[in-house]
């Protein structure tokens, strides 16, 4: 068996950069995948994430975002990739919302951390969001933030990229292959996969819906595992105002209903369609048991829903759909820690809906952690033991 300084299970947007940030550092790496990643098993697809710097869920989340963006730009120098794209991004809500965007205070918090932080903003009312985006159909009583520095990634070539940086400067990619269990002994972790054993001083868990299976029940708690599905649909006419040049990502924290919606501009023309979306946390699933196929009935509630009472230039035509999957906290935030009984194991789930843009900022802090032994933001949010009782 070879011997490695970190392995990494798992090689979604947080293992890929664990992996490349470790080799940065000169570490001995070994990255496993039971898939070939990038793929649209997991949650890393779908064409486009979100990027925002002013972070709802919380002012913490906001260095790593400012972190992000720096890292995701130093790889696209390194490999001419296009990652990133900063569009602007618009949230919009009112005193009357009922939904909930991960967190109640999303909206409040976004702006205190625009504040706080020194990030560029704007805050406007519903006759100014109807004159610069007259596609979105804002009530009276709407108002929006507005970032020009938010925009949206390409999850698949951000995966790809980072992947092909860590293999360039030296890392043991083993994808196709499958962690089964792992086991710290005398100093060292073991991890069995269904091809053989690997040997390691540290190893970094961060398989994402696999991961609750990984860790066991007495962590499988903490973890749980939703369905998710995003849809595509055309344009009534031109497709002009939806471009990126013209249309932002938005968050929308609707008046009606507990969830709100989300969307990014058309990436492919207008038969590539308008990429739009919720999230539902009514039934949790698993990797293996998930429903992958989305139903006629269910695009049509979506669209009836929440599409076009807000996109009203959306046809009900969806030119294409995806599910992906969600692995959440009872919180909504992340983990990133070390296990208590297992101290050379790092967690590290970043949880799905709002952890992809933070990546390679936590890429990076995941190595710090391996190779230092601490990092240099603070990740003390992020404990396991907050939900200790």
């Amino acid at each position: 068996m070879a011997e490695f300084d970190a392995i990494v299970v798992g090689l979604g947007a947080v293992g890929s950069a664990a992996t490349y940030q470790l080799t940065k550092r000169g570490a001995r790496v070994l990255g496993l995948d039971q898939f070939d990643p990038p793929h649209d098993l997991g949650s890393s697809h779908g064409q486009t994430r979100i990027t925002r710097l002013a972070i709802g869920e919380g002012e913490h989340y906001t260095p790593l975002a400012i972190r992000s963006h720096e890292i995701w730009r130093e790889i696209e120098r390194e490999t001419g990739a296009d990652l990133l794209t900063t569009n602007g991004g618009l949230v919009i809500s009112s005193r009357n919302k009922t939904s909930v965007m991960h967190v109640d205070a999303f909206y409040p918090n976004t702006v205190s951390a625009a504040r706080r932080h020194g990030i560029a903003h704007e805050l406007l009312d519903a006759a100014e969001i109807r004159r610069r985006w007259p596609v979105f159909a804002v009530a009276d009583d709407e108002f929006g933030y507005f970032e020009p520095s938010a925009g949206f990634l390409r999850p698949e070539a951000c995966i790809e990229a980072t992947l092909g940086l860590a293999r360039k400067r030296g890392a043991a990619l083993h994808t196709t292959e499958r962690a089964l269990s792992f086991e710290q002994n005398a100093g060292k972790v073991t991890v069995r996969t269904d091809k053989g054993c690997h040997t390691t001083d540290q190893l970094i868990v961060s398989a994402g819906a696999w991961l609750p299976q990984l860790l066991g029940p007495d962590y499988a708690r903490l973890f749980t595992v939703y369905r998710q599905m995003l849809c595509w649909f055309a344009p009534k006419g031109d497709i002009a105002p939806f471009l990126p040049e013209r249309f932002p990502i938005f968050i929308w924290e609707l008046r009606t209903g507990r969830q709100g919606v989300y969307g990014f501009p058309a990436l492919d023309g207008a038969q590539g369609g308008v990429k739009v979306a919720t999230e539902h946390y009514e039934s949790a699933t698993t990797p293996q048991s998930v429903r992958r196929e989305v139903s006629a009935e269910e695009i049509s509630a979506m669209y009836e829903s929440v599409v076009r009472p807000c996109l009203p230039g959306l046809s009900p035509r969806c030119v294409r759909f995806v599910t992906c999957l969600y692995t959440v906290t009872p919180d909504f935030g992340f983990v990133i820690d070390r296990l208590p009984e297992a101290s050379r194991v790092i967690v590290a789930s970043p949880c799905s809906g709002h952890g992809f843009k933070h990546s390679p900022a936590l890429g990076e802090a995941l190595a710090e952690l391996v190779t230092q032994g601490r990092s240099a933001l603070d990740l003390a949010s992020f404990s396991l033991g907050r939900f200790r009782t």
